[in-house]
């Protein structure tokens, strides 16, 4: 059942959240399904290539690093240094694409919002970050190429979450305040499950020796992440075809795109002083520093798995499919608790349980491979419930007609605050020369998040 249009809103008012409009009529499960499996069709491009295998096992190793320096012991110093160069140079890429998000996310959302047209939107986004995941196949092991590969990479970063943007926005069709919960929770722990199978693929093809194909030139990694390609392409599909727009669109909120930016500012002022949409802003604010500490966990956990505490190809992988499952699990059983209990309580439990086992993985870094194994899965635990009821609060206060607008400024907040983890692990470990010290970056975004929530005033679970 498509939720009956609304009457156009002024901008800063709100007659009903967008939550509302399917009243208690569920979704097809066809609808609930297809919209979840936007999440494992994207996943591969986090685990695979930005966490687990093509950042961590290849871009940042010593195959990118001149030839006389690759002949070196991996404990000399000159080598270690160069390797946290490399590390370093990956979350300067980070923070750049952080500032690209921040400018763009909020009005193409807007935009979409005022068109109606959110699927579009959502195909250009997944389609660029398609072309990205294809463009690394020319990423050869060679210190000159290694910053095509972070480009690459950032940029994905940035069409990814222009694409999530939409999707998120989406869900609002799809829920109602008693099931939203469940249904985002539904959707990361898709992501996460679709990780572990992208994983295990991965295992198969190493344990089969490649299937005879040559390691030189980087050549498995690259094939790795044309098949993430493939793959996106394939089980996006669904979505397209059977997940309806949220709205159809606000055509008196149609203006040019720099224009876009001064509508963009009257909305912001818009939400803070309606007392009605003022936790909207609110929870934009808060919830922009410790999303940007959730994102740096698996940005950077499998550089420091490889880098600090040593893991090979096999152990690097086997902890991933580890972490999804952990994590996969966790969020789908969350969700329910998120509907229950709601949004707020979720996440704080979620931050506070992660800042305790990072400052343990940090503090015992010496104690070897262990520590990170116990240390990393209770993170992952958490860390994928803290994003589903992250994306549940701000559903359930979006006021209808501007899905994509609120979900932009959602992407925008936690993008204009990026700079923090990956910034902080860029300085801390420049100035250390030591990848560890990033765990210390990581951790204190996480804490600071925690205590910016705190004070937030606690939706109402209806």
């Amino acid at each position: 059942m498509t939720p009956k249009p609304q009457a156009p809103a002024r901008p800063g008012t709100i007659g009903v959240i967008g939550l509302e409009l399917r009243g208690e009529t569920p979704a097809p499960k066809k609808q609930v399904y297809s919209w979840a499996l936007w999440d494992w069709a994207t996943q591969p491009f986090n685990t695979v290539i930005l966490t687990f295998i093509f950042t961590a096992l290849y871009l940042t190793t010593d195959a990118f690093l001149p030839a006389a320096m690759q002949g070196l012991d991996d404990e000399d110093p000159v080598k270690e240094f160069a390797i946290a160069d490399l590390t370093s140079g990956l979350g300067l890429g980070s923070t750049i694409a952080a500032f690209a998000i921040l400018f763009l996310a909020p009005v193409l959302g807007q935009r979409a919002d005022a068109a109606g047209r959110q699927k579009l939107w959502l195909g250009i986004g997944t389609g660029a970050l398609v072309l990205c995941m294809l463009g690394l196949w020319f990423v050869e092991p060679q210190p000159s190429l290694f910053w095509l590969g972070v480009a690459l990479i950032s940029a994905g970063s940035v069409f990814g979450e222009i694409a999530a943007v939409n999707s998120n926005a989406m869900l609002i069709g799809i829920a109602n305040p008693k099931t939203v919960g469940r249904i985002s929770g539904l959707g990361w722990g898709f992501g996460y499950l679709g990780g572990i199978l992208a994983l295990v693929l991965v295992v198969i093809f190493y344990m089969a020796d490649w299937f005879g194909i040559s390691s030189d030139g980087g050549l498995p990694f690259r094939i790795i992440a044309v098949g993430c390609a493939i793959w996106t392409i394939v089980f996006s599909i669904p979505i397209f075809l059977n997940v309806p727009e949220p709205s159809l669109g606000r055509p008196e909120r149609q203006v040019g795109f720099f224009a876009s930016y001064g509508l963009l500012v009257k909305d912001v002022a818009g939400l803070y002083r309606n007392p009605e949409t003022r936790p909207t802003f609110w929870f934009l604010l808060s919830s922009a520093v410790f999303r940007d500490g959730l994102g740096g966990v698996f940005a950077f956990g499998a550089v420091i798995a490889s880098t600090v505490f040593g893991f090979k190809f096999l152990e690097i992988v086997i902890f991933g499919i580890a972490a999804n499952l952990i994590a996969g699990i966790s969020t789908i059983i969350a969700g329910r608790f998120d509907d229950r209990f709601g949004p707020k309580r979720i996440i704080l439990i979620s931050l506070g349980a992660m800042v305790v086992a990072g400052l343990a993985v940090f503090f015992l870094v010496d104690a070897g491979t262990t520590v990170f194994w116990i240390g990393g899965l209770i993170l992952c635990a958490f860390v994928g419930p803290a994003q589903a009821a992250s994306r549940s609060f701000l559903a359930r206060v979006t006021p209808a007609g501007r899905e994509g607008e609120i979900f932009g400024l959602y992407a925008t907040t936690g993008r204009a605050a990026s700079w923090m983890a990956s910034g902080a692990w860029t300085v801390l470990i420049a100035l250390t020369h030591q990848t560890a010290f990033g765990i210390l970056g990581i951790v204190l975004v996480l804490l600071l998040g925690f205590l910016l929530l705190l004070p937030l005033k606690a939706q109402q679970v209806r």
